[in-house]
């Protein structure tokens, strides 16, 4: 089955060194296991823009969809045999340390139509 890490960190959090140097260590080892699929970092959030339509229109907003205090900052995609090696998989990411990951399963049901 498939899962999406979220990972999310508030805005005073700055990546050091090392902790780069472990995040490439776990790709490393995750791809070496044959678990992740796919993954990146993304721009900050206020980079982003917002996109909805109401009523026929479209709606734009510049930033993040949500005002939370933590904001999504990168993300992986991961292929597990069930919901306990996922999150085993996420908790030993180097960012479960010093942000927040969000383990969701991909919905196949609905994605192979």
């Amino acid at each position: 089955m498939q899962y999406l890490l979220i990972i999310s960190h508030d805005d005073s959090f700055t990546p050091t060194e090392t902790l780069i140097r472990d995040i490439g260590s776990w790709i490393k080892e995750m791809e070496r296991r044959g678990v992740r699929m796919y993954g990146n970092p993304l721009r900050p959030a206020n980079d982003a823009t917002t996109a909805r339509v109401r009523e026929g229109k479209v709606v734009l907003k510049k930033g993040p969809f949500s005002d939370s205090i933590e904001k999504m900052c990168a993300y992986e995609l991961i292929e597990c045999a069930s919901d306990e090696e996922a999150i085993e998989v996420a908790s030993s990411h180097p960012m479960a340390k010093v942000a927040t990951i969000e383990v969701r399963a991909v919905w196949n049901e609905l994605a192979a139509r």
